[in-house]
Order: C-alpha cells, then sequence, then structure tokens
C-alpha cells in the first residue's frame, strides 16, 4: 500500500521488482508498469484526484485447463495451471460502506454492502458477481467493506481462460487484503468465488477455474469432496522441455452457451442419478457400461458417451501427472491427445449442436493436427463450444504455427502463454 502519488512514481521509475517477481517474468515488466499506470491514471479519473490517498496493486491470472475436461463438476480430478495473462487492479478502502468498480471497457459496477440479496433478475451481470463475493465473504464470518477499485483483463473474454473466474478471484483478493490482512485461504477464496458465479449470476460452474486462478501453477486437484478439494502443486519444469503452451483464439463467442454448458453436467448427473447417485464419481464405468441400455433408455445415448468421457478423463488425469513427474513428456503429449479426441467424440463440446456450421474449433483443432502430429499436442481448450484450443508446440515449430493459425483466425489470434507461479496477489 502506498499513496496514490507515491505509487505513480514506483510504477513510473520501474521499482516494484520485488512485487512483480512474485507473479511475472522480467521480460514481462516494462508492459506490466504500464498497464498497471494507465489503471492508476483510470483510478485518479473515476474515483479521486487527491494524491495522498492510499492505493494498493493487485492481480489474478486465467487459467489453463490441461487435462480433466468438464469432470470437476462431476467430483473428478483435474490438472490445470495458471497463466501470464492475468487481470488487475488498483483499489483502496472508502467509509461508504459501498464497493465501486470501475472495469476498463465496462460501465461502474456500485453495491451496497447492505444490498446483498440475490436477484435473479439480474443473473449473467458483473455486479451480481460482487455482490454474491460480498455476500459469502459475511455469510462465512470474514470482514467486508466499502471500496473503489479499477481494473483491467488481458485474460480474453470468452476464450475458456476463465475471465469470469480470474475476475472473481481479484475481487475476492482485495478483500482478503484490504479487510482480512490477506489471511483467507486460496482455497477458500475459490470457493467464494465459485458460490457467487453459481448462486448470484447463475451458471452451474464447477470448481476448476477458481482453483486454479486462485492457487497458481501447475496443480492437480481432486474434487471427491468439493468442500475439501485435495490439491497438489505438479513438480515440473515446462520451460525444460522444449515446447511452448500455445493457446489459439478462434474468435467464436461462447458467451450464450450457458445452456450447452449446463446440459454436459446434467447429463452426467442424469447418469448417476438413474443408480440413485448424484455424481458420477460415486459410481464406476464398469456398471455404467453393464447397464448402458437401460440408461440410454431413460436419459439419452448422449449422456452416456459423456459419462465415459468423465470416466477417462477422471483416470488420465492421474496418468498425465504421473507423466510430468516423471519427466516423460511425450507419453503427456500422447495423454493430451487422447483427451482432446474423448472430448470430441464422447462428449461432444467442440461445437453446439445447434449452430452445425459454425465449427471454429474444429477447424484449428484439424490444422493443428495437420502441422504437430508426430511432434506436438492438440485439444479443446475449457468449457469448448466456442472459443479456443490448446497446443504443445515444439519451439523450433513456433512461428510456422503461430502464423498458420492467425492466417486463419486473424491477427494475435495465437497466445504463446507461460505458466504464472501463483494465484491471486497483491503485488506492492
Amino acid at each position: 500500500m502506498a499513496l496514490f502519488k507515491s505509487m505513480k512514481t514506483l510504477l513510473e521509475e520501474k521499482k516494484l521488482g520485488d512485487g512483480f517477481s512474485k507473479v511475472y517474468l522480467p521480460a514481462q515488466y516494462d508492459e506490466q508498469y504500464e498497464r498497471f499506470l494507465d489503471v492508476l491514471s483510470d483510478f485518479g479519473e473515476y474515483f479521486d484526484k487527491n494524491e495522498e490517498r492510499e492505493v494498493s496493486l493487485f492481480s489474478a491470472p486465467g487459467r489453463s485447463e490441461v487435462c480433466g475436461n468438464h469432470t470437476d463438476h462431476n467430483h473428478g480430478r483435474v490438472l490445470a495451471a495458471g497463466i501470464s495473462l492475468d487481470a488487475i487492479a488498483v483499489a483502496s478502502k472508502n467509509d461508504t460502506g459501498v464497493v465501486s468498480i470501475k472495469s476498463k471497457g465496462y460501465p461502474m459496477d456500485v453495491i451496497s454492502c447492505d444490498d446483498l440479496d440475490v436477484d435473479e433478475s439480474n443473473f449473467g451481470k458483473s455486479s451480481e458477481l460482487i455482490r454474491g463475493i460480498l455476500s459469502r465473504f459475511k455469510q462465512l464470518g470474514y470482514n467486508i467493506g466499502g471500496f473503489d477499485a479499477t481494473t483491467a483483463s488481458k485474460v480474453l473474454s470468452g476464450s475458456g481462460l476463465s475471465s469470469s473466474a480470474a475476475f472473481e478471484v481479484l475481487v475476492c483478493t482485495i478483500l482478503n487484503h484490504l479487510y482480512n490482512d490477506g489471511k483467507i485461504d486460496p482455497v477458500v477464496i475459490a470457493q467464494i468465488s465459485q458460490y457467487a458465479e453459481n448462486v448470484y449470476f447463475g451458471k452451474p460452474c464447477g470448481l476448476l477455474d477458481q482453483m486454479a486462478c486462485s492457487v497458481g501453477g501447475f496443480v492437480t486437484i481432486d474434487f471427491n469432496d468439493p468442500a475439501k478439494p485435495i490439491i497438489k502443486k505438479v513438480d515440473f519444469d515446462f520451460a525444460s522441455c522444449g515446447h511452448s503452451l500455445c493457446i489459439v483464439d478462434t474468435k467464436g463467442d461462447h458467451s450464450d452457451l450457458t445452456d450447452e454448458y449446463a446440459a454436459v453436467r446434467a447429463e452426467m448427473e442424469a447418469v448417476a442419478a438413474f443408480f440413485g447417485k448424484k455424481v458420477l464419481r460415486e459410481l464406476d464405468k464398469k456398471t455404467v457400461l453393464e447397464n448402458a441400455a437401460d440408461i440410454r433408455a431413460a436419459v439419452s445415448d448422449r449422456a452416456v458417451l459423456r459419462a465415459i468421457h468423465f470416466f477417462n478423463d477422471d483416470e488420465r488425469v492421474v496418468k498425465e501427472v504421473e507423466a510430468l513427474e516423471n519427466g516423460d513428456f511425450e507419453l503427456f503429449k500422447k495423454l493430451t491427445i487422447e483427451s482432446g479426441l474423448s472430448s470430441y467424440m464422447y462428449n461432444q463440446n467442440v461445437y453446439a449442436c445447434s449452430a452445425p456450421l459454425s465449427q471454429p474449433l474444429s477447424l484449428a483443432l484439424a490444422v493443428s493436427e495437420e502441422l504437430l502430429k508426430g511432434k506436438g499436442a492438440w485439444r479443446v481448450h475449457g468449457g469448448g463450444f466456442a472459443g479456443t484450443i490448446q497446443a504443445f508446440v515444439p519451439n523450433e515449430m513456433l512461428d510456422e504455427y503461430k502464423n498458420t493459425m492467425n492466417s486463419i483466425f486473424g491477427d494475435d489470434a495465437c497466445y504463446v502463454l507461460s505458466i504464472r507461479p501463483m494465484g491471486g496477489a497483491k503485488l506492492d
């Protein structure tokens, strides 16, 4: 925390290296200083010209799902990583009991700490994510209070990189440090964020996105007991494997596909309900296959296929973690391709069946296979249906891969990312 005028000087003179080193690589410092100066300028414009006001800097990463596609909501296992694209904020306490957040490119959100009831008519609005976070903090006995903040994000909206989860974790991180001395565990931060998205935003997401954004680094998470997920950092030096992690933004918007995402979870849970269970993790693949005829009659063929995907990808997470820990990157790539094929054929979340002529993800995967077969790996990324794919590209092929993807999907479609070692953080 520093006075506005002092923070401006620190950023202009690039003297926050110790804080930045927690989340950024040295090569990224110049860009990040400019970003925070811009958001600090916004703070002065929208909230206070008083240069004596104390402000703090915050950051929360997006996430890349590595394996375990649509397994978390049925209490499965996942492998994920925090990435170098992040949401940032300049924030300061106020004594009004009102939270005001101005995100670049969006209207101001203003929420009173005394008005925290759920309003279903406002589902889908960012203001309700903030309201839900405040409400859950209060329910759990944590401190809340008013603050002003300006934010900006490089986590692509609708990209499968979890822009909403990054925003949620960012808001939680601000509240954690401004009012709770930074003592709230990252796991609790993730659970609060999920609660806000489920109950106040109206999106039935699992916990994967929020957990990866909150914890950071390569992380495997077992959601067998969602109230007490088992979280394990994966010891793997990605920089040593001779590959780059690429996210290709096919420029398809998945913001209106909530029903498609919800159907994946609902159909998996319908298979579980056939056996009197709540989620697929309470069953095994053998039992489902032995009863496939009755399940398809009672539920649907697609539900059976999605259940098969769940069991296979849940097991595949364990194998991928072992491959990374053993330094066997070739096996890891083979398993990544298997995971992508399972998502395509069985989970069926590469394109929306309601719009069969629009298949940007299918095209990106096909071109990736042409370029990378026998060399790299590729798969759908995140929730699917639109948005992004993920590829592990040999460094010597990186320019060719980027240029090809950009030529098809537009300039800057291909992002080359680094793995961020920590999640939501206060930087100053």
